[in-house]
């Protein structure tokens, strides 16, 4: 299983695989630290789930962490939940006749992202490097830049074709072409911010300059408005 949600939608995740005739996951992979994708995995820790991480995200959940954007602070985690398993960069498991290869993704999200790549399916879970028709969170403050996505969403651009499916972190299920609308929107964006701030413009000076307005009526309409999404975005550009 990959990833596990916030605490409360534990049981339910649970009682999905009951239905399908399972019951704990033996094996979960975190895409990355953010407690909507690893807000579960104490409870399935404590299940016998073996979790897998990049090593950066069994850190902050060790030790906690603090999300500036959202004033959202998290508490380390019970050692139930923290990843028993940690890489650095990739690794595969040859499961049910596929092989699903973890890679792991630099500086794009967060420090510690991941991507898994079901080879024989034809599937590949995003984690939220892929923000399906919005501007994406950047985490720069735990290191998330822009050039980062945009050259792990390359990466993944490099492994689809006409029929893969891409699951997103947030939003519709993808396909190559809404990749390919995806990253372009972020190269636009990141040769504008780049400009501006090689321009020696401040952040207000650069917001003030609208750099983002003709793409907001097709990605500012998701969590950010493209203001909001500059300020978070820019000291990280």
């Amino acid at each position: 299983m990959i990833d596990d949600q916030f605490p409360p939608l534990s049981e339910k995740i649970l009682d999905a695989i009951t239905v399908i005739g399972g019951a704990h996951s033996k094996f979960r992979i975190n895409t990355h630290y953010h407690g909507d994708h690893t807000g579960g995995n104490e409870a399935f820790g404590k299940g016998g789930t073996l979790i897998f991480s990049h090593d950066n995200v069994r850190d902050r959940l060790a030790h906690g962490s603090f999300i500036a954007p959202f004033s959202m602070k998290r508490e380390p985690l019970d050692p139930a939940g923290l990843p028993v398993v940690t890489f650095t960069e990739d690794f595969r498991f040859h499961l049910n006749g596929d092989t699903v290869h973890r890679i792991h993704l630099p500086h794009a999200h967060t420090d510690g992202d991941c991507i898994i790549v079901f080879e024989t399916a034809k599937l590949i879970h995003a984690g939220d490097l892929l923000f399906n028709g919005f501007y994406p969170f950047i985490d720069v403050d735990h290191g998330g830049t822009l050039r980062g996505l945009i050259n792990g969403v390359d990466n993944m651009l490099s492994l689809v074709d006409e029929e893969t499916k891409i699951i997103a972190g947030h939003d519709p299920l993808a396909d190559r072409e809404a990749l390919i609308r995806y990253r372009d929107m972020l190269a636009i964006a990141n040769e504008r911010l780049r400009k501006l701030k090689a321009d020696g413009k401040s952040a207000a000076e650069a917001l003030a300059a609208k750099p983002l307005a003709d793409l907001e009526e097709n990605w500012g309409k998701g969590m950010f408005t493209g203001d909001r999404w500059f300020e978070i975005t820019y000291p990280g550009v």
